[in-house]
Order: structure tokens, then C-alpha cells, then sequence
């Protein structure tokens, strides 16, 4: 274990995830507190958490799928080829990295009073804010898989899909420690991130299948690390099938290196922009 000088503030020491554990009950309430302050004084509540992206899919089905005539391949089951449903299966993929990523500029800004009055782990509302973005992926993963019940497209593989949504989030969380960071020296980031999630999106095969496009464009989309994640939902849920050995490959990697390098840079650096909050 390093040793710090005696004068070294506590804040500086690199945290450990046993120490972030550590401190779960803060964590909870932290997510808690966000949960109820998310809809405070709204007439729908948690509703809006279903308006939201119910509106987004049947936007994006009307575009894409009416109006550019996007079409889905035939289903696990063998009789489904609906576009929205295939449409839905790549956006509860995004709808969960992109919340990460945005939840993440806000959450170590917005406990900049908490950290300043007392110790405690700077990734701490971090992974509050990670926590409460699973909560919503998990209700959107959930509403899915109903919707696959109800057109009789189900197997066991639709549980691989959980293992996938996770990797996903800690592909987005180590992204959002860092980009958390650079938000409070310089508040352009947050500006940059919408721009750059936009054009993630569509550098994404998400309105539009991989297929459909040029050999020389799928080429580059799949050094899209999203790429492999939207592939394995849309393999596990819709196609009832398993992810493919690169799709596992890229999504593993990416999300190992994407979090320890988040992980050791949020902690090397967060305890000295604090102040700053």
C-alpha cells in the first residue's frame, strides 16, 4: 500500500473500490436523494422516466422506420420484424451509456458543498449517480423484455442482456470519471458531451443496421466500442441469440481499460480540484 506523508491531505490518497464500499450508506442516500429530487413537484413523477424515452423511440420509428423506410431482420422467433422493437433494443443500450456519461458531469459538481464540509470518497456521488442511471436501464430493460414476451420472442439468453448492460454502464462510468473532472476546470465539456454524444449516436448502428451500410463504413464502425454493445442487446433480446466472440472481446476490453484509467485518473486528480467546486 503506498504510504503519504503525515501532512498529505486524506482527501489525496487514491481510493479503493473496498473503500467506496465502504461508504454505501452514503451512497444510497446520495442516489436516494437524487431519485426524489429528479420529479420533485412534478404531476407525473417517475412517469416522465417512460415519456421520455417512449417519445424518443416513437420518433425515431417514424423517421427512420416510416418515413426513411428502415426495416428490422426476422426475429429469434422467426415470425417478428418489427422496427420499432429492434429499434427499442439499441436505445435502451444508448439511453443507459449516454445517461452515465451525463449523469457523471453533474454528479461530482453538484456534491462540491458535501466534499468541501467533510471527508469522504470523491468517487462516492459518482457512483451514486451511476447507481440511480441502472435503476432507470433496468426499469427500460425490463418494459423490453414485456414487450418480447408479448410477441412471443423469448429465451433464456435474454439474461446475457444484464451482463451487457453492465459492461456497457462501466464502459460510459470510466468515460464519465473523467469527463466528471474536466467539467470543473473548464465548463465547455458539458457543452462538447451533447455535441459529441450526437455524433456518437448516429456513429452508432442504432436507426440503421450495420448491414446497410458500406464495407468500408462498417469497417470503421467497429472500432466503435458501442457498436459491439448495441450488436450483443439486439443479439441476446431480439435474435435470441448469444453475443459473437468479438463482440465480447471489444466489450470486455473496452470496458476494463475505460474503467481503470477513469478509476486511477478521477482519483489522482479529484482531490485536487475540490476546492474548485
Amino acid at each position: 500500500m503506498l504510504e503519504f506523508p503525515a501532512s498529505f491531505p486524506k482527501a489525496s490518497r487514491l481510493s479503493t473500490p473496498a473503500e467506496v464500499w465502504s461508504y454505501r450508506t452514503l451512497i444510497a442516500n446520495l442516489a436516494q436523494r437524487d431519485l426524489k429530487a429528479r420529479y420533485k413537484k412534478s404531476f407525473l413523477g417517475w412517469t416522465w422516466s417512460l415519456i421520455n424515452p417512449a417519445v424518443t423511440l416513437g420518433i425515431y420509428t417514424l423517421v427512420f422506420g416510416v418515413f426513411l423506410k428502415g426495416t428490422a431482420p426476422v426475429a429469434g422467433n422467426g415470425r417478428l420484424t418489427s422496427f420499432a422493437i429492434y429499434l427499442f433494443c439499441g436505445l435502451v443500450l444508448w439511453n443507459l451509456a449516454s445517461g452515465v456519461v451525463n449523469n457523471s458531469i453533474g454528479s461530482f459538481l453538484g456534491a462540491g458543498d458535501l466534499l468541501s464540509r467533510t471527508y469522504f470518497p470523491p468517487e462516492a456521488p459518482m457512483v451514486a449517480g451511476l447507481t440511480t442511471v441502472l435503476i432507470q436501464g433496468a426499469l427500460e430493460l425490463t418494459i423490453l423484455w414485456g414487450f418480447m414476451i408479448a410477441f412471443g420472442n423469448v429465451s433464456w439468453t435474454f439474461l446475457v442482456s444484464i451482463p451487457v448492460m453492465l459492461l456497457g454502464a462501466c464502459f460510459a462510468f470510466g468515460i464519465g470519471l473523467v469527463l466528471g473532472l474536466g467539467n470543473v476546470r473548464f465548463r465547455d465539456v458539458g457543452y462538447l458531451v451533447g455535441i459529441g454524444l450526437q455524433v456518437a449516436f448516429y456513429a452508432t448502428p442504432i436507426v440503421y443496421r450495420l448491414d446497410q451500410i458500406g464495407e468500408l463504413a462498417q469497417r470503421v464502425l467497429e472500432f466503435n466500442p458501442l457498436t459491439s454493445y448495441v450488436g450483443a442487446m439486439r443479439a441476446t433480446v431480439y435474435e435470441l441469440d448469444l453475443p459473437t466472440v468479438n463482440e465480447w472481446l471489444m466489450m470486455g476490453g473496452s470496458a476494463t481499460v475505460s474503467l481503470l484509467v477513469g478509476w486511477w485518473a478521477f482519483g489522482r486528480y479529484a482531490p485536487r480540484v475540490i476546492e474548485e467546486l
